[in-house]
């Protein structure tokens, strides 16, 4: 592994780590580093050697802080290939590499190392299973910032907590610790920070010891399943708009201003 790399990955015995390694960015998500993720994956979905693939932060104190603000670049990275810039200017990077980890063949579990917030928190969803560290704090802090969250996010959630809990997880944009994480369905297993990394790989190997088109075809029967909440492409423009209504907003500069000065914003609904 590249220990230089933002994103750094390991195939052995049929269990793949993406690792984010962004620790002086808390593991923010850049486009670069969204872009890794999804065309690690796409490679990843065409190989019979993965048959699981386990997400991280590493061993720092955090999984991820979410969306990386004002990460859209001016001029694409110079070291990003031709498909790649097309991809990215076709497509919003966050939701491309939502899709690829929600809608990866294979199993994925998130190893919730740190904290996890916004993108980060979202990216956990996307996973088929969940292990935290019982120390660790997520949330997702939209409402608190003026942004209106994308559909497919709050739908991967909803598949994921239901509806009542995804509620108040946006509405309240509340932090959630310790047990409340397992009790709102934020994560599936809480186990003591030295044991995580031996709980997440002992999962893993049970699960790329049973059979693969087995595992496979029921991922994707369930992908199937899931796949019925998608909005229509009415419901779909009428969410762009609302999404775009807040991007505008008065509201959304004061969400940013207060987040760097660290105060509580006080927002105007315009």
């Amino acid at each position: 592994m590249n220990e230089q790399a933002i994103l750094l990955t390991e195939l052995k015995s049929g269990i793949g780590t993406l690792t984010f390694n962004r620790p002086e960015r808390k593991n923010s998500l850049s486009v670069e580093l969204l872009m890794m993720i999804h065309n690690k994956l796409q490679e990843w979905s065409n190989s019979d050697e993965v048959r699981v693939v386990v997400i991280t932060g590493g061993t720092g104190k955090a999984f991820s802080s979410g969306y990386e603000i004002g990460s859209i670049p001016t001029e694409m990275p110079t070291d990003l290939s031709p498909e790649t810039i097309k991809l990215i200017r076709a497509n919003n990077p966050l939701e491309l590499a939502m899709k690829s980890v929600e809608e990866f063949p294979c199993p994925t579990i998130a190893m919730m190392n740190g904290y996890a917030f916004g993108a980060g928190l979202n990216m956990c969803m996307c996973c088929d299973i969940r292990i935290a560290q019982s120390d660790i704090s997520v949330g997702m802090p939209p409402a608190k910032l003026g942004l209106v969250y994308h559909p497919d996010g709050l739908r991967q959630f909803i598949d994921v907590v239901g509806m009542a809990k995804t509620r108040e997880i946006f509405f309240t944009a509340k932090t959630y610790k310790g047990a409340e994480i397992l009790q709102m369905g934020l994560a599936d297993r809480l186990v003591q920070p030295e044991e995580l990394q031996k709980v997440t790989y002992e999962l893993a190997e049970e699960i790329a010891a049973n059979a693969p088109l087995t595992v496979r075809g029921t991922k994707r029967m369930l992908t199937m399943f899931k796949e019925r909440m998608r909005l229509t492409e009415e419901q779909t423009a009428e969410a762009d708009a609302l999404i775009h209504e807040a991007y505008n907003s008065d509201d959304i500069k004061e969400g940013m201003i207060a987040f760097f000065e660290k105060r509580k914003p006080n927002f105007k609904g315009k």
